[in-house]
């Protein structure tokens, strides 16, 4: 898809021209524009944009004079400095030496100064009577003989009552066409416009007439009257209701529109149309000033009223108590966030009011809320409960050496003495697993007037290390790290809160004997081993399977995209789901799983996980407790399953990196925006959980203001640009931009993309919701290194890389590519070294080459760099591309790393691996027929540095083959053949959650938040593997139930697992290379690897879907994995007989050390 604005970019590059100069002068009626900037590139390159202010030349024209380099023409287009561009219609206007005039669309060559012979200036003054609902109105229109305005037209003025007006300058037309709209609604005389002449025309209810409705007389500029005898209504904790008397507006005025509403000086209301107001969201027993002011229809103000002042009553209070004498602190401060409201500034408020010795007091005013969230700190030292705070309520609560007491007892007011003991623990019950005891026990009670049970003693003998007490407030235990095989008792006391406490006697003794020590977790560390040995299941694991309900969010689009009855939300899958699911991903005998991206996202649709915002926290609603992103991957990795994690280092989200730089918005809460922007709460920090409702939207009220910030770099901040397809309004600096000032360069990049095959392609923006990062920037750099380096420490396999091809390949090899080699060899070691990354490199083209761009083709991406280049990484990045343009696809490197030497296995020579293998997108593109896409992958395979690592699928989570929008459906027949054809040729074979039994076969792949999720690739798959599956090996289940039972039944399933069987055995379907040579057939080759020091050598013949003769093979027996049958060879040749569409032949020479497997799995549909 194809981001940018037309002309922020030449659509061509201009050929050279003669050194001289050339005046160009442009008619400015055309645009209808005030002021005209010239952007070209007559001196060799491009003006920075918005290019040169042109000069006034005379009526209806600007003029500037361009110093033009050496060669023939240069290019230009124009811009008023707003966005407003003509650029030709894309094709920029070329001209050349001498003076020429741009008119209505045309260069006019060498046609002289027009102000010489100045043309005459026709007006035409225009009076509209609106809709009474219309509170603005734009005339959209087109001079005879020239061009419309961009729509919506420019905005008429206020004239008098019920009327608007504009004066148009014509030129030397004699009238013009004309439609009105309010932005949204349009009024264009039922389809046939308004014909208007010259002089002055009025509008009213469908006719034109002449004459000025106003009678000529004076615009309305006096404002209506000051607001008066505001007076307090109902009053609560947390709102204020309030009215006024209404104002007046003059004699023959324009009349009342509204009033705006201010509170503390600050507005925070506009346009409300009634003399009364409540304002919410307020804190309790809290002062608040409020004015008024008025406006006319005309848009005068009037002053601000008088103020109001009200106070809100007390509503809840807690009074807290903090116990100061364990920690040592003679003052303590209390640092809180009212549920509902923002965090008090470090270090918070000084807990000072009279308490007693060793406490500490505040009385906090909670208006309507019921709790609040807590920390304690000294001025330096912090007790926030282990980093989790402390949750507390209303009332009387005491904090004491980290318990919470709520509705305790004053503790500076003495108690009675308390000597009874709380009952004796009973039921107390013993279960051990492995070598772990849990116990649990009915809780014990305190005597009536006592202090409250405080918590247990439990006493366990046993074992080597004797006898042990240990304790704990709640009526359970873990008792871990204990010797196997070993009895061990167990007797619990109850003790309460009492000074000194009092303490139960002992329960009844229960006993529980351990088990053996389970196998050691490997997690955090990577399985370590060739990915070439695996296949890949991928995974969008928000549509995957739901583990947990409580992490599910809506977001902000959730009704458009299906949710409306909050069953559906975009965030429905996470880590538990695929945990709980493993089982079934090994039953179909995948041994790695590729997740979509795992960090904190942040947009308004970022299930997929693509909008990365802070890069450095996995994302809260894929988490649970548990179930972390460090618990999959111990779990994966526990039953020889790795993890590849799918990455984005080009660009963040639309509001930016955490840590990085988030850049601050403007937005405004008025009728069209109040939905969209939350009232900011200080010191909340976005996590995507906020709120906690499925159908919520998540918190944004961190990431606009209405007012400028002081730091601001956006230009223009808040200035009204135009209406959007919902005919709101839209403002400057409302979203992000590249080219608004608003993302320092320094982090990001400043263009739009717009070719996609061009330069800027690595260094602009793909679209707003992906900021682009500037990575020849070292703080950006150093940022995702880090923030990567730390989930390669949590023991992923693999990296799979977005959008690769947007970053200039020196980068990689430079900076991002070693680094995460490097760091993975230093902290892993041997394992290290298998670390595995592959970028998407987006070539959606069907040929060998990028439309003959090696800068934009994926396996430009494998090689190292073979040219020195600038120490400096963005003149370097300049560098690379000119200088691998310039070669062109003829004078690329080429290799043999994947091909045969006759039917010997040779050495590969990875000297100029890049350290990235590539998704194989040519075979991706072809794979609407499986022996075109063998066709295809074959002929590319000798540019890539070794394409046996090439990650090959037919289709994925963003496009079908060809690029095609909808999700493969070629049938189960042509599903077959596609992965008989992955699974034993070439390559790393890769399939797409679902494709297994063609789920949501031929639906659109993603409409966005447009359609419902439901209906497209990406609906939510679980519903198909509800149940349970037991998997204690690769390609088959051994037992399963429910929902998932039936799935696995399924044709393509069958046929997934047992070629998951076959190649798992076959050392040549995995890391062999291959050729054709000596092979008559369709689908046909022959493939061999040899690992002289692990002893291995495997050499095999493969035909798919037809039969195949081989010619010139070693001698010797050969049995095939698909029916255990055997040829022996004499002559060098073997004839394998095959058929049916998706069947297979793969004969295996038996050799000494190395003995064909025979035949491997069971039969099935198409394996027979």
């Amino acid at each position: 898809m194809l981001w940018g604005i037309a002309g922020l970019a030449p659509a061509k590059q201009a050929a050279a021209a003669e050194a001289g100069t050339a005046t160009i002068y442009y008619y400015t009626p055309y645009k209808n524009w005030s002021t005209v900037n010239i952007h070209h590139n007559g001196s060799g390159g491009w003006t920075a944009v918005p290019g040169v202010p042109m000069e006034a030349a005379c009526a209806n024209w600007t003029s500037k004079t361009v110093n033009i380099a050496a060669g023939g023409t240069f290019q230009t287009v124009f811009n008023n400095g707003s966005g407003s561009w003509d650029n030709n219609g894309g094709n920029n206007y070329s001209v050349g030496l001498g003076i020429h005039q741009v008119k209505n669309g045309q260069v006019l060559a060498n046609s002289g100064n027009p102000c010489a012979n100045p043309d005459p200036v026709n007006t035409a003054t225009v009076f509209y009577k609106p809709n009474a609902n219309w509170t603005n109105v734009n005339i959209h229109y087109a001079p005879v003989g020239a061009a419309w305005t961009t729509s919506p037209g420019i905005a008429m003025e206020p004239a008098c009552v019920g009327w608007k007006k504009k004066t148009l300058s014509l030129g030397t037309a004699n009238g013009l066409a004309a439609t009105f709209n309010n932005g949204s609604s349009w009024d264009n005389n039922n389809g046939q416009n308004y014909t208007l002449g010259i002089g002055i025309s009025k509008v009213e209810n469908g006719v034109v007439s002449s004459g000025d409705p106003c009678g000529g007389g004076v615009l309305d500029t006096i404002a209506p009257s000051v607001p008066a005898g505001l007076t307090q209504g109902s009053v609560t904790s947390a709102s204020v209701t309030f009215s006024w008397t209404a104002s007046v507006d003059n004699a023959g005025g324009s009349g009342i529109a509204g009033y705006d509403i201010y509170r503390n000086g600050a507005l925070i209301k506009s346009d409300v149309a009634v003399t009364t107001y409540t304002d919410t969201g307020l804190m309790g027993s809290t002062s608040y000033n409020y004015t008024v002011l008025a406006k006319d229809a005309a848009g005068n103000k009037s002053a601000q009223s008088s103020a109001l002042t009200v106070l809100t009553s007390a509503g809840n209070q807690a009074q807290i108590y903090y116990y100061a004498k364990t920690r040592g602190w003679s003052t303590v401060n209390i640092h809180y966030a009212i549920n509902g409201s923002g965090w008090t500034t470090p270090p918070g408020v000084q807990m000072n009011e009279n308490a007693c010795t060793d406490w500490t007091k505040k009385t906090i005013e909670l208006g309507s809320a019921t709790s609040l969230k807590a920390a304690f700190n000294n001025g330096s030292a912090w007790d926030n409960n282990g980093g989790a705070d402390y949750n507390l309520g209303s009332g009387i609560i005491t904090v004491k050496d980290g318990v919470v007491t709520p509705g305790s007892a004053n503790p500076c007011t003495p108690l009675p003495t308390d000597e009874v003991a709380p009952s004796v623990p009973i039921n107390v019950t013993a279960v051990a697993n492995h070598l772990t005891v849990t116990l649990s026990w009915d809780a014990s009670t305190d005597n009536a007037g006592g202090r409250g049970v405080a918590g247990y003693e439990i006493t366990r003998t046993g074992g080597t290390q004797g006898s042990k007490v240990m304790t704990t407030t709640t009526n359970s235990l873990y008792d871990t790290n204990l010797e196997a095989q070993t009895s061990y008792a167990y007797t619990v006391k109850a003790y309460d809160k009492a000074t000194p406490s009092n303490l139960s006697a002992a329960s009844a003794a229960v006993t529980a004997t351990t088990g053996d020590a389970p196998i050691p977790n490997p997690g955090g560390t990577p399985l370590g081993t060739d990915m070439r040995e695996d296949s890949i299941y991928f995974v969008m694991t928000a549509r995957f399977y739901d583990g947990d309900s409580s992490n599910n969010r809506g977001g902000q689009l959730h009704v458009k995209s299906g949710n409306a009855a909050n069953n559906d939300p975009m965030y429905r899958g996470d880590f538990k789901g695929l945990m709980d699911k493993l089982d079934y991903i090994k039953a179909l005998g995948f041994s790695a799983i590729w997740i979509t991206p795992v960090v904190l996202n942040r947009s308004d649709y970022d299930f997929h996980g693509y909008h990365g915002y802070d890069f450095y926290r996995v994302d809260p609603r894929l988490e649970s407790p548990g179930a972390t992103y460090q618990d999959l991957i111990n779990a994966a990795h526990n039953k020889g399953i790795k993890i590849i994690q799918d990455v984005v280092y080009n660009h963040s989200s639309r509001w930016g990196a955490k840590g990085l730089f988030t850049p601050k918005v403007f937005g405004i809460q008025d009728n069209d925006w109040s939905w969209y922007y939350d009232d900011p709460i200080p010191g909340l920090e976005y996590d995507g959980l906020y709120p906690a409702s499925v159908s919520g939207k998540a918190y944004n009220g961190d990431i606009w203001s209405t007012v400028e910030p002081e730091d601001n770099t956006c230009r223009n901040w808040g200035v009204f640009m135009n209406y959007n397809p919902e005919g709101r309004k839209v403002y400057n600096c409302q979203w992000p931009n590249p080219t608004s000032g608003m993302f320092p360069s320094q982090y990001y990049h400043q263009c739009w993309i717009g070719n996609w095959e061009g330069e800027d392609s690595r260094s602009c923006w793909l679209h707003e919701d992906l900021a682009d990062f500037n990575t020849e920037s070292k703080p950006v750099q150093d940022y995702l290194i880090d923030a990567y380096n730390k989930f390669i420490d949590m023991g992923v396999d693999g990296f799979r890389i977005d959008t690769a091809v947007h970053i200039p390949r020196v980068i990689w090899n430079r900076r991002f590519l070693p680094a995460a080699m490097e760091h993975s060899e230093a902290t892993f070691g041997e394992k290290g070294k298998n670390f595995f990354m592959f970028g998407e490199v987006g070539s959606f083209v069907n040929d060998k080459w990028n439309r003959g761009s090696v800068n934009h083709s994926a396996q430009f991406f494998t090689w190292k760099e073979r040219q020195t280049y600038s120490s400096d990484d963005a003149v370097a990045a300049l560098e690379q591309y000119n200088y691998e343009n310039n070669l062109g696809t003829g004078n690329q490197p080429t290799s043999t790393n994947a091909f045969l030497n006759g039917n010997n296995y040779h050495s590969p020579d990875r000297s100029q691996f890049s350290g990235m293998n590539v998704i194989d997108m040519r075979m991706h593109m072809n794979f609407g027929d499986a022996n075109n896409a063998f066709w295809n992958g074959k002929d590319s395979d000798d540019s890539y540095n070794d394409a046996t690592y090439n990650v090959v699928y037919v289709d994925s989570h963003d496009f079908g083959p060809n690029k095609s929008k909808n999700a493969y459906a070629g049938g189960t027949d042509a599903w077959a053949e596609n992965m008989s054809l992955m699974w034993t040729f070439r390559g790393i074979p890769t399939l797409y959650m679902g494709s297994e039994i063609e789920f949501q076969a031929g639906k659109e792949i993603d409409c966005g938040p447009n359609c419902p999720l439901a209906s497209t690739r990406r609906a939510y798959f679980g519903d198909k593997i509800e149940g349970t599956v037991v998997a204690s090996s690769f390609g088959k289940a051994d037992s399963a139930n429910g929902t998932v039972a039936q799935t696995l039944n399924y044709p393509l399933v069958k046929h997934v697992q047992r070629l998951n069987q076959i190649r798992r055995k076959i050392p040549a379907l995995q890391k062999g290379q291959y050729s054709t040579d000596g092979i008559s057939g369709q689908m046909a080759y022959k493939r061999r690897y040899t690992d002289a020091a692990k002893g291995i050598d495997s050499f095999a013949l493969i035909t798919v879907s037809g039969s195949a003769t081989f010619t010139g093979i070693p001698n010797g027996t050969y049995k095939d994995a698909i029916t255990g049958g055997v040829i022996t060879v004499s002559n060098g040749t073997l004839t394998a007989t095959v058929s049916g569409k998706g069947n297979l032949r793969v004969y295996v020479l038996d050799l000494p050390g190395n003995p064909a497997p025979g035949k491997i799995g069971e039969d099935g549909t198409y394996l027979k």
